[in-house]
């Protein structure tokens, strides 16, 4: 049996691995599965259509899988999923999905959520990334692996934050940022790249320089994006090293539907 509060009221319905702690006067509903390990910790609510993987640690006051912040939901029965040994500090909030996306909101595996940072409808979060307090994404946000928000981040809907990113404290973030490029500001700007991330992730000085040189390419030779894209192809033959990680840009900025930050 998991370990229940005695003042938490968990539905019968719920799924909860034998290994789940749940704190007291938290609130647990019936369409809800919970993996080994995880600790959900007082004054929690997990509700909607919601699946918890494993080792996750939710601390106090948090709402988990709330109806989205959405004036077109109509009660469809979307979802929210959260994947193994993330990290979800005090007064989080991450509301399930709509219909007019995927109908879920994703977060992957060995993220750090701190205080008061919100989750809206439909984001798609990968692995690894730092969420310092209150950084608050949009609906429909995507952001990628190893990816840093620092304090009071916010950024609007439908934006795409590459892996390896890092967005200054108190940015505006209207337009999507490539892979490893730093921005910051109020609106955001490009400041060069996360080169001090790249070194604690263990990239080395050749895949360092190659992605420098392309970032170059994108913000300070003065090409238009297109010419800029085609000038990376012939970049990744001269910087093999790091040819996967200019391919990485290459793709994002095929992808990006705001237009980049510059």
């Amino acid at each position: 049996m998991a370990t229940i509060h005695p003042s938490a009221i968990v539905d019968p319905r719920a799924q909860l691995d034998s290994s789940v702690e749940v704190g007291a006067f938290s609130i647990i509903g019936p369409h809800v599965s919970i993996g080994a390990g995880t600790v959900v910790g007082p004054h929690v609510v997990i509700e909607g259509h919601t699946t918890i993987g494993k080792d996750n640690k939710f601390f106090q006051f948090s709402s988990i899988g709330a109806p989205p912040q959405d004036k077109k939901w109509d009660g469809e029965p979307t979802r929210l999923e959260v994947g193994d040994r993330n990290t979800v500090r005090e007064f989080c909030t991450f509301n399930t999905g709509t219909v007019q996306d995927e109908g879920v909101t994703r977060l992957g595996n060995d993220n750090w959520i701190s205080a008061y940072c919100h989750l809206a409808h439909d984001c798609q979060v990968g692995s690894n990334t730092i969420f310092s307090n209150n950084a608050q994404l949009a609906g429909h946000v995507e952001v990628g692996d190893w990816a840093i928000l620092s304090g009071f981040a916010g950024v609007h809907q439908f934006c795409k934050i590459g892996a390896h990113a890092f967005i200054g404290m108190y940015t505006s973030l209207t337009q999507d940022v490539p892979p490893f490029v730093l921005v910051s500001g109020n609106p955001a700007s490009a400041h060069g790249v996360n080169i001090e991330g790249m070194k604690r992730r263990g990239f080395t000085r050749p895949q360092i320089d190659g992605v420098r040189a392309a970032y170059k390419l994108i913000y300070r030779s003065g090409m238009t994006l297109e010419a800029a894209k085609a000038a990376l192809v012939d970049q990744q033959h001269e910087s093999p090293d790091a040819a996967a990680d200019i391919g990485a840009m290459l793709t994002f900025l095929g992808s990006a539907s705001r237009g980049i930050v510059r």
